[in-house]
């Protein structure tokens, strides 16, 4: 197996930068395509078989050197009670958002081992069939609440931050429970073979830096001071202004999105790796400026211990198959 990733996670010295990419699982790949004519997103990650199968077709189409577990941030609302579904074009659709302090009580105690056993058997099976380390996953507190009171995926978040603001007795007591799931369900993860682990805040982006350290950051550093030990990477988008933060709260790898240049992201998390930090949108297009653009931020590491190479967020249904593989060969070359 080789663990170039896991070293360059713990910025121990390796043979050359590691690369994967977040979504790699799914969306551009035809033979993901195919599945999913016949399953559904969940009906997928409730299968291990099916599941395992999914979370390794990019390991062999593009030669990453991490394969992440193919399931959605928002499988443990299954556990908490919460009716939802996965609509396409959409994303996650919670039948009954949470918008008064009476609705936090109703969310039940999330229970992995009982409440999305299957999602443990397919790491399992990964994990004996990966020629690569195998990423578990979690939402962030706050993206995940999120979810639960906008309802849906949202642009402004005005709803989720109003009811921060307006009621910080239920706010506390719903940040303390979902971190208490994430931690559960990620220890739960590397007990049935994960060897990395990678925390989503896909919204903390619509936060301002006080209100993230007011709000958000105690939980996070909870959150990563309970986890397992193994490496860990804390990723967010439109984080440029919370970055200091982000890297008080923890992981040992910080993920960047395409809104920074990576050394200067680099500067200012100090001494720990970096993930990053290609637009999606830049890889989904003509192979000349991904190309460029890659040629550039390897550039911007400088060959410094600790970097993954990956996207800023997730691969576009639409990225041509052989970009991402001309990009794991591109900064293997490289860097080798």
């Amino acid at each position: 197996m080789s663990d170039r990733f896991l070293l360059a996670c713990r910025s121990e010295e390796v043979d050359c930068t590691p690369v994967w990419f977040m979504r790699q699982a799914g969306r551009c790949l035809p033979e993901y395509r195919a599945i999913r004519k016949h399953h559904s997103l969940l009906e997928i990650v409730r299968q291990p078989e099916l599941c395992t199968e999914v979370t390794l077709q990019p390991v062999d189409r593009f030669g990453v050197d991490a394969a992440i577990v193919f399931s959605d941030i928002t499988l443990p609302f299954l556990g908490l009670g919460v009716q939802f579904e996965i609509q396409s074009g959409v994303g996650p659709v919670v039948e009954s958002p949470l918008r008064e302090p009476v609705d936090v009580e109703r969310l039940s105690v999330f229970d992995p081992h009982s409440d999305v056993a299957e999602l443990f058997a397919a790491i399992d099976l990964i994990r004996r069939a990966s020629a690569v380390p195998v990423i578990g996953f979690a939402g962030a507190p706050f993206t995940l609440a999120a979810y639960l009171i906008e309802g849906r995926p949202s642009r402004r978040f005005h709803l989720v931050k109003g009811f921060m603001h307006q009621h910080p007795g239920a706010w506390r007591r719903l940040m303390e429970q979902l971190t208490d799931a994430t931690i559960a369900y990620l220890a739960a993860q590397v007990e049935a073979g994960a060897q990395a682990l990678q925390v989503f805040d896909s919204w903390i982006g619509a936060l301002s830096p006080s209100d993230y350290r007011a709000s958000i950051q105690p939980h996070m550093e909870r959150l990563f001071g309970s986890l397992p030990p193994v490496p860990t990477i804390h990723f967010g988008t439109d984080t440029a202004g919370l970055l200091p933060s982000l890297a008080e709260a923890g992981g040992d790898v910080i993920g960047l999105d395409w809104r920074i240049d990576l050394d200067r992201g680099w500067e200012i998390v100090g001494d720990r790796g970096i993930q990053g930090n290609l637009d999606p949108v830049v890889a989904a297009g003509p192979w000349e400026v991904a190309e460029r653009q890659t040629r550039a931020i390897l550039a911007a590491a400088g060959g410094r211990r600790g970097h993954v190479f990956n996207l800023g967020h997730g691969v576009l249904p639409h990225t041509p198959v052989d970009n991402l593989k001309r990009l794991v060969e591109l900064v293997h070359e490289e860097t080798a």
